[in-house]
């Protein structure tokens, strides 16, 4: 049909157009966000493109979600506006005759949201945590960011190191404080330092021509020492990674095999993206209606207002089968049987609202004193 050819074609157009600007303002602010983790030694520079990526496939799922929705909502308003509607209903089509361009536009959608939320975006969390773990596996004088204060992985230890000689295992102007299981603290200032590892595996920071102040100086047991070279253990033999064990990176065979009520709230929750990515685009079709002669924006607030609440209620039905009032087999269709039952009660709504012995047109003519066999002469 020449319609469906033409609306499939615009809802491509608009869907692209959406996911466009929604990626680009998603990534931003991710890219924001990942460069404050990086000046503030979270997160090693190098790895912020990587990172980056990891968490633009983390989000990928409700990007494409927000996607579809909004494309089908714009493509129905702008219908409505420009009078399009009024030539569709006159040729005896229905607003179900939507129904299936829609779904020929929407069930790609709705496959790939289910393969980035069931496959790609676990793989992308363990990714992310793999780089953090192996950043935080470094030695604690290389996670430092020059010009700036940083506590060391076991918090006893805080650095500050003025700038990076050559290599970067090699720091100009260095001070540490130290603080001893007695209570004590120790703070040591030197030129320079590098970097050694030694027959053990055991990295340890080799500072040269520096000082070492023990105590405080109005303390009896005080100590001042002046070194050549002095030798700082910065961490033991490194460890394998273990990644992320949370149920959030393991991928779905792992939490099938292992039901806790952890793994069921996460099953839930990616079992719920496919179901809202199909169900929003067929609420946004009754939803899309508006009056030619009057604004669009209530409309639009109205959608984003229920598309929110469908979303706070999954996440309120994860969070309690997470704590164990709610059971996987009775949390994870509620939600999504009352957004098909409420889509349902909006088609019937818009297709027999015009009808005249409807109960909000027969109210409307009696208030103005006419009777359905007037409305229909």
């Amino acid at each position: 049909m020449i319609f469906e050819r033409a609306l499939r074609r615009e809802l491509i157009s608009i869907a692209g157009a959406v996911f466009t600007t929604l990626f680009t303002i998603t990534v931003t602010i991710l890219l924001i966000k990942i460069l404050g983790q990086a000046a503030g030694g979270k997160i090693a520079s190098a790895d912020v493109v990587a990172m980056l990526g990891f968490a633009a496939l983390s989000y990928s799922p409700y990007i494409l979600i927000l996607t579809g929705f909004i494309s089908v909502l714009l493509v129905v308003t702008r219908s409505y506006q420009d009078s399009e509607m009024v030539v569709w209903f006159a040729s005896g089509l229905g607003l179900t005759r939507w129904i299936k361009p829609v779904l020929s536009f929407g069930l790609p959608v709705v496959f790939l949201t289910g393969m980035l939320s069931f496959i790609v975006t676990p793989w992308a969390n363990e990714q992310s945590a793999e780089f953090r773990e192996r950043f935080a596996n470094r030695e604690d004088i290389a996670r430092v960011s020059p010009g700036r204060f940083q506590e060391s992985s076991s918090q006893d230890r805080v650095f500050f190191v003025e700038g990076i000689s050559g290599a970067a295992d090699k720091v100009r102007n260095i001070f540490v404080n130290t603080r001893e299981p007695n209570g004590k603290t120790s703070i040591v200032v030197a030129r320079e330092g590098t970097t050694e590892l030694d027959r053990n595996g055991d990295k340890f920071l080799v500072l040269h021509q520096g000082r070492r102040y023990d105590g405080m100086p109005t303390q009896p047991d005080f100590q001042l020492m002046e070194f050549e070279r002095y030798g700082l253990l910065i961490s033991r033999q490194s460890q394998a990674l273990v990644g992320d064990t949370s149920s959030r990176a393991l991928p779905t065979k792992a939490l099938l095999a292992n039901p806790d009520r952890f793994n069921r709230g996460e099953l839930l929750w990616r079992m719920a993206t496919p179901f809202m990515a199909l169900l929003l685009m067929l609420l946004a079709i009754p939803l899309g209606f508006v009056n030619p002669r009057g604004g669009r924006s209530a409309n639009l607030l109205v959608a984003l207002m229920l598309a929110i609440v469908y979303s706070n209620l999954i996440s309120v039905v994860r969070v309690a089968v997470v704590q164990g009032k709610l059971s996987f087999a009775l949390g994870w269709w509620p939600v999504h049987a009352a957004a098909l039952l409420i889509t349902v009660f909006l088609f019937s709504w818009r297709i027999n609202v015009n009808n005249p012995y409807h109960p909000l047109a027969l109210w409307a003519r009696f208030k103005r004193g006419v009777t359905p066999r007037q409305a229909q002469a």
